[in-house]
């Protein structure tokens, strides 16, 4: 957002990610429904609001459930589905009038509520063309069976087990397709990460969401699950030469899952001890931490993941058996990720 990306161009310097322009597909969810509705991209119908009494109005006669989203980036808790009027009030006032997000919260974008299972598709942009990744599913909730608060991400698991070939074919043309005949129109050309976080029910597919970035914890899995090179995959973008068959993913299944402290995502435990841990065909991805006589102590909310890739439900003992080393009072951690 802020323009690094135009800075390395204008020395003459490579770099993978959107510059300023193209950044507000992600850093605005009004500019993006706007860009979706322009070229007919595939979403849930909405309403962007900068006047408080109006989007409170409109809320007061619509049906219920909706989905109200703050505009700017709000690290992935931007986003509320109130049941009711007084809970769709209570957000409006948080985000329009208290500033929980500050400037970001002052638009609220305001959509129709579609049921289904998510999926996130992150794939590369070369300007030219979208390549897309194998598929990866999130887990947002902090609390198994998605219920509760809002997360940074509980866990992942790719592929996504809900995403068919009909899906497939309703994403490509109905959302991949032309999001890359806007790009090009709009003229939001760049080098780098395009991530669709899709829904998808009986009628396909529809898009919630763009980021241009890998996001977190999918990039855990997808990555464990990548059979290609991430640095060559980026070089063949950034020269224009990348193909289809320049990435390829392994056979059977990866799954992530994330311990954060006690408490998270509200207040929760500090300084939690992360013991040192080994295990082949298992790899550990700290989060906010520092190095404290010689231990790692957690200085965030989420501060540990834990990843395996196999051919079966091994992944899954390999990963929750490594989790109970860690198990304690202090920690918090999701026992349904990737069970289906």
């Amino acid at each position: 957002m802020e323009g690094i990306v135009d800075i390395f161009h204008e020395k003459g310097l490579r770099i993978i990610g959107p510059d300023r322009k193209s950044s507000l597909l992600e850093g605005s969810k009004a500019f993006s429904k706007e860009f979706m509705k322009k070229y007919g991209i595939k979403t849930a119908a909405y309403e962007t609001f900068t006047d408080f009494g109006k989007a409170l109005e409109y809320v007061r006669n619509h049906e219920y459930p909706l989905v109200i989203k703050a505009d700017g980036l709000a690290q992935g808790k931007g986003v509320e589905i109130p049941f009711t009027y007084e809970d769709a009030k209570r957000i409006l006032e948080s985000f329009m009038l208290e500033g929980k997000f500050k400037d970001a919260g002052k638009t609220v974008v305001i959509e129709e509520f579609i049921t289904g299972k998510e999926a996130s598709i992150i794939s590369i942009f070369d300007g030219k063309s979208i390549h897309p990744f194998i598929s990866a599913m999130d887990h947002k909730k902090i609390g198994e069976g998605e219920t509760g608060l809002n997360t940074g991400g509980m866990g992942s698991l790719c592929p996504n087990p809900y995403y068919t070939e009909t899906v497939d074919k309703d994403f490509n043309e109905n959302i991949l397709e032309k999001t890359l005949r806007g790009l090009i129109a709009e003229n939001l050309i760049f080098t780098g990460v395009i991530f669709f976080g899709v829904i998808m029910n009986e009628k396909g597919a529809y898009l919630l969401e763009y980021n241009l970035r890998f996001g977190d914890p999918e990039t855990q899995s997808l990555m464990e699950h990548l059979d290609s090179d991430l640095l060559t995959i980026f070089e063949k973008a950034l020269d224009g030469t990348l193909s289809k068959g320049d990435i390829s993913f392994k056979s059977g299944k990866t799954l992530c899952v994330v311990l954060a402290a006690k408490g998270y995502p509200e207040v929760y435990e500090k300084n939690v001890e992360v013991p040192d841990l080994e295990d082949e065909g298992v790899s550990f991805y700290l989060y906010s931490s520092e190095y404290n006589g010689g231990r790692f102590i957690s200085k965030g909310g989420r501060f540990l993941s834990v990843v395996s890739h196999g051919k079966g439900d091994e992944v899954f003992e390999r990963v929750y058996g490594n989790i109970r080393k860690i198990e304690n009072e202090k920690v918090c951690y999701r026992r349904d990720i990737g069970r289906v």
